[in-house]
């Protein structure tokens, strides 16, 4: 069973020295990021979501818009319970895998093959299913024997590579993605365009942020917008 609710969830978090930000306060302000809440000494609270409520079922796509530091990636961190809200509830039912921030989660002293068994360890993938999916793997990144080398020695193609053929090669319950078409060379957009085309159809819920409107479209059936840690959804023409 795939779910995610979200009851009133609020996300804060603190940024420690802030001497001589009054600068940086003023353009976080008016700009698109989150809010500050209060200022005590040295230490700003932000508010990256505010009260965010929705409901996710089995068969929702769903896109997020909003600018550079509306949300997004919060938004998605939280759902996939890396970051605990401040206020709120959150029920998740389902096994997740995300692709977000470029190399989360991986040994960059680790070989290639040491990360794919490290990371779908973590995705909850046992070793027979490991080894099942190896093949796959290796096929996707084209990686050859760089597979073998420490992942410090990667580009930020091959990393994306490795990174997207890893969380990709399972079925999960939920897939969160952050981007994925922005990173990489063009040779590789197009080989991830055609394995998300396969995945998306699997997974039971599918949430992809996105500053490309028609891959949004594309792929999924409801669209929320994020501004100033604030949510609201919409249509498939409002933006």
């Amino acid at each position: 069973m795939a779910a995610i609710h979200f009851d009133k969830v609020t996300v804060r978090y603190p940024v420690y020295d802030s001497r001589g930000m009054s600068l940086r306060n003023h353009l976080l302000r008016i700009s698109t990021g989150g809010i500050i809440e209060r200022q005590t000494g040295q230490v700003q609270m932000v508010t990256a979501l505010r009260d965010v409520s929705f409901q996710l079922k089995r068969g929702d796509a769903v896109g997020l818009i909003g600018h550079n530091g509306a949300g997004k990636s919060t938004l998605l961190r939280t759902m996939a319970g890396i970051y605990s809200p401040t206020s709120g509830n959150v029920i998740r039912q389902g096994r997740v895998a995300t692709m977000l921030e470029l190399g989360a989660g991986m040994d960059m002293e680790l070989s290639g093959y040491d990360n794919i068994t490290r990371m779908c360890l973590l995705m909850g993938e046992s070793h027979t299913a490991i080894r099942q999916h190896l093949s796959e793997i290796e096929n996707f990144t084209q990686l050859g024997n760089f597979l073998q080398m420490p992942v410090r020695t990667y580009s930020s193609g091959m990393l994306a590579r490795l990174v997207f053929a890893i969380a990709t090669s399972t079925r999960p319950d939920i897939l969160l993605v952050d981007e994925v078409f922005g990173l990489g060379d063009a040779e590789f957009q197009i080989h991830a365009q055609q394995r998300m085309d396969a995945l998306v159809s699997t997974v039971g819920i599918f949430v992809f942020a996105s500053h490309f409107g028609d891959i949004l479209k594309r792929y999924c059936n409801r669209f929320f917008r994020l501004e100033h840690g604030q949510l609201t959804e919409c249509g498939r023409n409002d933006f």
